[in-house]
């Protein structure tokens, strides 16, 4: 079977017999960026689809089963109707920041897509402080927010903009410090190498319970972090009608939408890559007959299995625990999961000392 890597290198070596050196990086950046705003709309059709079948699923309802077989065509649908709606921009808005609150949402994720790496040999920025950059670039996405609900000069869109930046803010510090767990592991920031370190084991299976506690808090957190329910405080439509973009429609409305949908994958892909080996295939020890098994299956699948499996616990999540109130929300991560996180972090340091893992 043809793998990516060796498609890319395929298409560099082309590109480099027909053109000089400056302008095949021009080439080869302009077709990565055309491959992820492509993967971004795929994405966002899968995820919608797959929201509300597994939503339906959960409360024993049939979901979308109209447009096209079983339903599956409901997301082209809803997308031509918002490619087709009007954008309005609100009388008192700040006209430049309204219009490209959006668009920094949009570009935050773009960024984000940078260092993972989507199958074997296959990553579109090997950066040696991976970690890091996703870390500090995810943090970006809270202005597109409060851009968003100060510009729209309207009370609702305020309100959920500001829930959503002291949410977002609180719950980037377990985030983190759940990431650094097996930062401390490895004793590398690279996510290549992170995957490679686990070439013998998982690390939700080799860092016994504080990892497992760390993957259970990176999970509530980044769930928060994207403004999912039980967290959705940012857009609680019972309280603040859609909260930070209630003003937003059209184009512009859908950009947010596709920017959380992506977000979602994006965290769960960084937790697969962290926790559960990113594309390395399930390892056992030394039984080399069911590792060469394993082998077999592409590793762009293993990556993508384990991404839509933790994307499918966070629609768990959604569809199960109702909506927290804005102080319940504080209190668990102030009162409970913050320290929980530094307790941890520092029983994981002294075992990556001990040599108490596998």
């Amino acid at each position: 079977m043809l793998s990516f890597s060796e498609i890319a290198n395929s298409i560099h070596e082309w590109l480099s017999s027909h053109l000089n050196n400056t302008w095949t990086l021009v080439v080869e950046m302009v077709i990565a960026g055309v491959l992820v705003i492509s993967l971004f709309a795929l994405l966002g059709l899968i995820l919608v689809i797959m929201e509300r079948k597994v939503s339906a699923w959960m409360q024993i309802r049939l979901g979308p089963n109209r447009v096209g077989p079983k339903g599956l065509l409901q997301s082209f649908a809803d997308t031509l109707k918002l490619l087709v709606k009007e954008g309005m921009t609100p009388g008192g808005a700040d006209k430049f920041l309204f219009n490209f609150a959006p668009f920094l949402a949009m570009i935050v994720a773009m960024l984000l897509m940078a260092p993972i790496a989507f199958a074997k040999d296959f990553q579109l920025w090997n950066i040696n402080i991976g970690v890091l950059y996703v870390t500090a670039v995810s943090s970006i996405s809270v202005i597109s927010i409060l851009m968003a609900g100060w510009a729209s000069n309207n009370k609702y869109s305020l309100l959920g903009a500001m829930r959503s930046g002291a949410q977002i803010v609180s719950y980037e510090l377990s985030a983190g410090l759940s990431i650094l767990s097996v930062v401390v592991l490895t004793g590398s920031l690279s996510l290549s190498d992170i995957i490679a370190s686990q070439q013998n084991g998982w690390w939700i299976f080799k860092g016994h319970i504080p990892v497992l506690i760390s993957f259970v808090i990176f999970l509530i957190a980044v769930t928060a972090e994207t403004n999912r329910a039980p967290f959705d405080l940012a857009e609680a439509e019972s309280e603040l009608t859609a909260g930070f973009h209630t003003e937003y429609s059209g184009m512009k409305f859908a950009l947010f939408f596709l920017a959380e949908y992506i977000n979602v994958f994006i965290v769960c892909a960084i937790g697969a890559t962290l926790f559960l080996g990113g594309w390395m295939p399930f390892h056992i020890g030394n039984w080399q007959g069911f590792n060469n098994v394993m082998d077999y299956i592409p590793s762009s699948i293993w990556f993508f299995g384990k991404t839509f499996f933790l994307i499918f616990v966070i629609m768990w999540f959604r569809w199960t625990f109702p909506r927290l109130r804005i102080d319940q929300l504080l209190n668990l991560e102030w009162k409970y999961l913050l320290p929980i996180s530094m307790f941890n972090l520092l029983l994981v340091t002294a075992m990556a000392i001990l040599g108490w893992h596998f």
